[in-house]
């Protein structure tokens, strides 16, 4: 039976090899100033720089901005908006990885409303429409194409902060997996992995009671019919392609179907939201420096391990979208949770905290940390205490699956 059910969204998507010739004709419907933001490694590259003479013979003026930095400082983007209302541009373009589409989110963000990021963390703070947004990944990872979140560092934070408002989604998500061909094994197992665990907590996010004011009280309302569905198609894909895309960059189909999940998985969490891996690991990069996609997968299994009590039919339905088959339900759960432990162990992924480089003596404060994630924890199919939360990070430091209850 469906019950009521809702999904955010881009307004338009296009998807395919060869997309990004799409881009001028695509800007043009916003206006004639563009400005692209990008990192300095992109700018420089001939397919980057096709795309910009592109825009230029739709007519486009176009300003680059360059300066996008991993994990978005807060700062850099309040320096990027003082030249970008001076340009004042008509929309705003992020092309690269998740950093540069958040970056440019944030852009958009300061020069429509001003002020400063801090003014916007959390849910629903985003006052009114931002500036277009044309949102061009060149990694399959983030989801952020797809996303109403912007994630950035505050460096008077110990963890990263977002700024979460359905204002935030782009206008038009263009996606060419050509664009990922030169991405290197490591970068795209950490991107891979980012956005399975992305599939995997919003189909295993809490469900709540329907409501007509649950996605107008929340930008992440948890799991539904739609999210669901997004959700075990990106599982489908991504367990597909991801092992092939880090063993065989140049293969298409496989780099095809990672892009595709990670597009699907950003369709599913950015309404759904996701849960207890992603609150955890936000301590976790804050003490270990390590890709937020290495910390979020390697929690992975263990978040699904503890979350087997509440969810064991959402684990059986993640095998089966993984093509896995249990001789019941029970059986199949543990297969899935085994399965994605070695498909990330196989990528390079760390099997354990251990391994990450987390010092035992931090694992209190980062359940500690963990926990006042609110609103991740809340979405977590199965409550979370300060003595289930330091067992399970016990189990995940030593790499004991078996040993989670």
């Amino acid at each position: 039976m469906i019950t009521s059910t809702a999904l955010r969204a881009p307004r338009e998507i296009l998807f395919g090899s060869g997309q990004r010739r799409s881009l001028g004709r695509v800007a043009r419907r916003f206006g004639n100033r563009a400005l692209v933001c990008t990192d300095a490694r992109l700018a420089g590259d001939p397919i980057f720089l096709e795309m910009m003479d592109d825009l230029r013979s739709a007519g486009m003026v176009v300003q680059i901005d360059a300066g996008v930095e991993p994990d978005v400082p807060r700062d850099s983007c309040v320096r990027a908006a003082v030249p970008a209302r001076e340009f004042n541009p008509d929309l705003v373009i992020g092309i690269g990885g998740g950093s540069c589409l958040d970056y440019a989110k944030c852009v958009a963000l300061l020069m429509t409303h001003g002020g400063s990021p801090e003014q916007y963390y959390g849910e629903f703070k985003v006052p009114g429409p931002v500036l277009p947004i044309i949102a061009m990944p060149t990694t399959a990872g983030t989801g952020s194409e797809a996303t109403p979140v912007a994630v950035l560092s505050d460096p008077d934070k110990i963890m990263k902060v977002g700024i979460s408002s359905p204002y935030l989604i782009p206008q038009v998500a263009i996606c060419d997996p050509e664009l990922t061909l030169t991405c290197p094994p490591g970068l795209t197992a950490v991107t891979g992995a980012d956005a399975l665990t992305h599939a995997i907590e919003a189909f295993m996010a809490v469900r709540r009671e329907p409501s007509p004011d649950l996605a107008l009280e929340r930008v992440f309302i948890g799991k539904t019919e739609m999210t669901d569905f997004f959700a075990l198609k990106a599982i489908s894909l991504i367990n597909a392609g991801l092992d092939r895309a880090c063993r065989e960059g140049s293969d298409l189909e496989a780099r095809t179907k990672v892009m595709m999940g990670a597009l699907y998985a950003g369709l599913a969490f950015g309404t759904a939201g996701t849960a207890a891996s992603h609150a955890i690991q936000y301590p976790i990069g804050a003490l270990t420096h390590t890709a937020h996609g290495l910390g979020v997968a390697c929690m992975m299994p263990y978040v699904m391990a503890y979350n087997r009590a509440a969810y064991g039919a959402e684990l059986a339905e993640i095998g089966r979208a993984m093509g896995l088959d249990g001789a019941d339900e029970g059986q199949l759960g543990e297969l899935t949770i085994r399965h994605v432990a070695t498909l990330f162990r196989t990528i390079g992924i760390p099997a354990s905290l251990a391994e990450l480089g987390l010092a035992r003596d931090k694992l209190a404060w980062v359940g500690e940390q963990g926990l006042t994630v609110d609103r991740l924890i809340k979405n977590n199919p199965r409550p979370l205490d300060a003595a289930s939360m330091e067992r399970l990070l016990q189990a995940a430091y030593a790499g004991d699956l078996a040993s989670v209850d």
